[in-house]
């Protein structure tokens, strides 16, 4: 062989094995550098599961709580100490003086909404919270004529289709709508120039004749508020990836409403307009699929829903009468009454179909105490055939027969039990069972509202 090349080859070769090596190191380092993984808590079936409960639990523990989606929709309730607070903007870890609160690029703010909310909760006893909470930079702003837009859409809805979609008039739908269509205004824009309001303004009077608004008066309170957020402002990319990629962190994300009102797996049109499942928690707060660790749903022990649509489980009867006045089921941010029925393991293999649940919560068991029997629906059935999927079209949703299991009983108090063994056989038995339908573990029961009520399993 020539001598140019043998050293070629040679050479070549060793390139080879360089770049193989610098590849592998590479990999090596990829693996190695993915950083904190986050937590996830969400909502199971049509929201108010307590998920807040769960959070709270978790946040004890926990460095930063996020919230990824939504806006104040949704409402948390946490009790400490025997004090009630109620929270739908704020993420529920801003009790801890320990962690720092975050709100994602994912969720719509109402900013009179958000101070309003501090001011009641610091009538409980919320302090020093203006010193852990972070509020992204790109996140878009519900304004008053949002709201007002809310409630002149639901009023259209229902002179031109006879049924609205029993919104909280919040301004969320219209918000996010702008958001999709490129019109919107963020937390940025309030820190730079916000005069693009009075456009926004212009276009939605010009859609909605009837809409009255003073802009000069909203652009005073912009003003203010501009003033008051802006020590909390960050770049929330860079924030959620120096938390993802600093010291050892716990992160834990609290999703607000749940999988059966997502705006894409939820029962449409009577859902929300943001994605409350697992893949909101990346778009919401910029971060990569890699880093989501646990992802634990929640659901009742029974099933409830607020507002329209269909709901195949609801017991319209003495039963649904017991659940919604033993349950105290009243939402936190509307006061509507809430719709009572059977616990649905169709809509939670569903739910854990679309998020991959790694564990389960399953909250007021204490309310079943009472009754005779319980019954569990476990199956649908389509002109007496069963379905293996959880159908997309209210109209077939409607008319679905439910197959139900039923247990008897266990009448005892279970709110003073705090360990597994403190529940009755009966009671552990109607848990094994949905554990083992679902094919997810159930690591919390709750029988109470504090954090005490949690039971962990393991």
């Amino acid at each position: 062989m020539h001598a140019n090349s043998f050293l070629s080859g040679h050479f070549n070769m060793s390139l080879g094995r360089s770049a193989n090596d610098h590849k592998s190191a590479a990999v090596k380092r990829a693996r190695n550098d993915s950083g904190n993984k986050v937590s996830v808590v969400l909502g199971a079936q049509w929201g108010d599961e307590g998920k807040g409960k769960v959070v709270d639990l978790l946040a004890t523990e926990s460095d930063v709580v996020c919230r990824c989606q939504g806006g104040n929709n949704a409402g948390h309730t946490v009790v400490v100490d025997e004090e009630e607070y109620d929270f739908h903007l704020l993420p529920s870890g801003i009790i801890n003086t320990k962690c720092t609160s975050f709100i994602g690029n994912g969720v719509v703010i109402h900013l009179p909404g958000l101070f309003e909310e501090i001011d009641k909760n610091e009538k409980k006893g919320l302090k020093g919270w203006d010193k852990r909470l972070v509020i992204s930079d790109r996140a878009h702003i519900v304004f008053d004529f949002h709201q007002a837009v809310d409630g002149l859409q639901e009023v259209q809805r229902q002179a031109q289709e006879g049924q609205n979609i029993g919104t909280t008039k919040k301004g969320i739908g219209p918000t996010y709508a702008c958001k999709a269509s490129r019109t919107g205004l963020r937390i940025c824009d309030l820190m730079a120039d916000f005069s693009e309001v009075k456009n926004l303004v212009l276009q939605y009077q010009s859609m909605y004749p009837a809409l009255k608004v003073d802009v000069e008066s909203e652009l005073k309170k912009l003003k203010d508020y501009a003033e008051r957020i802006r020590p909390l402002v960050r770049d929330g990319v860079y924030f959620m990836y120096d938390a993802i990629h600093g010291p050892l962190k716990k992160i834990l994300v609290e999703g607000a409403n749940a999988a059966l009102l997502d705006i894409d797996f939820g029962t449409y049109p009577f859902v929300t307009s943001s994605n409350c499942t697992v893949g909101g928690v990346c778009t919401g707060l910029g971060i990569p699929p890699a880093n989501i660790g646990e992802v634990y749903g929640v659901s009742k022990a029974y099933t409830t829903r607020v507002g329209i649509g269909a709901f195949p489980t609801e017991q319209l009867n003495a039963v649904g009468e017991l659940l919604q006045t033993r349950g105290h089921e009243v939402g936190v941010t509307t006061g509507r009454k809430r719709r009572c029925g059977w616990l649905d393991l169709v809509i939670l293999k569903y739910a854990h179909m679309i998020n991959g649940f790694t564990a389960i919560a399953l909250t007021k068991l204490d309310i079943l105490d009472v009754l005779d029997e319980i019954k569990v629906g476990v199956a649908y059935k389509i002109n007496g055939k069963r379905v293996p999927y959880f159908p997309a079209n209210m109209e077939v949703l409607q008319k679905v027969e439910v197959e139900y299991e039923t247990f008897p009983g266990w009448k005892t108090d279970t709110s003073a039990a705090r360990k597994w063994s403190d529940l009755p056989p009966k009671a552990q038995n109607y848990i094994r069972f949905v554990e083992n339908r679902i094919g997810v573990p159930i690591k919390w029961v709750g029988v109470g509202k504090s954090r005490e009520c949690m039971i962990q399993m393991f």
